[in-house]
């Protein structure tokens, strides 16, 4: 009894997985025709399977085409959106940039996420994003930046440069030409104004080092 209703309720959620697919697909044919045409396609497909296992990592295994779950991912996360935009602006084609304006009004980014950076590797994650500016020379891979996070220009109008696999808390500022280094942790609120080695959890006003290759000190940066 119990395995028919396990089956039923899954019958019934494919039935409505189906149903709101075919609701959006009018709405998303602008988004679903950049993908498919971007000369960027399989960094967009990374940042799909990114956002897919950190939020709904049962997607995966349900092996959907992309587009799919990029119209999923548009219409849940206003971050995603930003995202996408960028990556497609970016291209610099004419008809990708006209189509670019028409997409966007179906589905609006988010108002106060500034995503401005020279280069973005795949798997960038945005939680929440609520006023967050992006600038950077590069952002790595599969890097993870939460909300009110600030990465930008110093007084001198350089910027920094943010490595592979790096986790940037709510609040904190990166400012400047630094250097992150792959898989450093930024705490929240904390203001990073020199170059962070690898492998580093910082924290604190001005930032300095608490974790190092997974041993705990404390160090000025």
């Amino acid at each position: 009894m119990n395995g028919k209703r396990k089956f039923s309720r899954s019958k019934i959620y494919r039935s409505v997985k189906s149903l709101f697919y075919a609701l959006q697909f009018p709405r998303g044919i602008f988004h679903i025709y950049l993908f498919l045409t971007s000369t960027v396609r399989a960094v967009i497909e990374k940042d799909i399977t990114r956002w897919l296992e950190i939020e709904y990592p049962d997607h995966l295994e349900q092996k959907r085409p992309a587009w799919m779950e990029l119209v999923w991912l548009l219409w849940k996360f206003e971050e995603f959106r930003n995202l996408f935009y960028y990556r497609i602006k970016r291209e610099y084609r004419l008809s990708s940039r006209a189509v670019l304006e028409f997409a966007r009004l179906f589905y609006k980014p988010l108002p106060l996420l500034y995503v401005r950076a020279d280069f973005i590797d795949e798997g960038l994650f945005i939680q929440h994003g609520y006023g967050t500016g992006i600038t950077a020379k590069r952002i790595g891979k599969n890097c993870w930046i939460n909300q009110q996070v600030v990465i930008g220009y110093s007084d001198d109008g350089k910027y920094p440069t943010i490595g592979d696999n790096v986790h940037i808390g709510a609040g904190a500022k990166i400012l400047g030409n630094i250097t992150v280094g792959d898989n450093s942790f930024i705490g929240a609120n904390a203001v990073v104004l020199k170059d962070v080695p690898p492998n580093c959890t910082v924290v604190g006003v001005p930032a300095y080092i608490i974790k190092r290759d997974g041993n705990r000190v404390r160090e000025d940066l």
